[in-house]
């Protein structure tokens, strides 16, 4: 994804990794204190699913492929088809990438761009009907 300056990737444009390590971070604080939400993670410790997001939004907005080249094709609805994710699910991980993304005040185009993403994909992995 560019940000229509072809020298730039949208992960330059917004700071490359230190943006998208201090998103995800944020979003995981927030995802460590939603006892439903923090269900959806078998790993005592959120470090790796942490990790894997990280590397996979860095890759997706324009910055180092290391995830596919750790993990291969992002498969993301394949991925979770072993959790049930309803609407709740849903709200409330949107509801902590949201509030991450607000902590990072980025210009309103970029905000847009990267929102809208978080909230086609949030639908898009709904899998269990309310």
């Amino acid at each position: 994804m560019t940000t229509g300056d072809d020298a730039a990737t949208f992960y330059d444009a917004v700071g490359g990794e230190a943006f998208f390590h201090d998103l995800v971070a944020d979003f995981y604080r927030g995802v460590a204190t939603d006892a439903p939400l923090r269900d959806m993670y078998p790993e005592d410790d959120l470090g790796p699913a942490e990790e894997r997001l990280r590397l996979f939004l860095a890759q997706y907005f324009g910055g180092p492929t290391t995830y596919t080249e750790r993990r291969g094709h992002p498969r993301l609805r394949m991925r979770h088809v072993p959790f049930v994710i309803d609407r709740d699910q849903r709200d409330r991980w949107l509801s902590h990438m949201l509030t991450a993304l607000d902590a990072r005040r980025l210009d309103p185009g970029h905000d847009r761009v990267i929102r809208d993403y978080f909230i086609t994909v949030a639908d898009f992995m709904v899998n269990t009907p309310d």
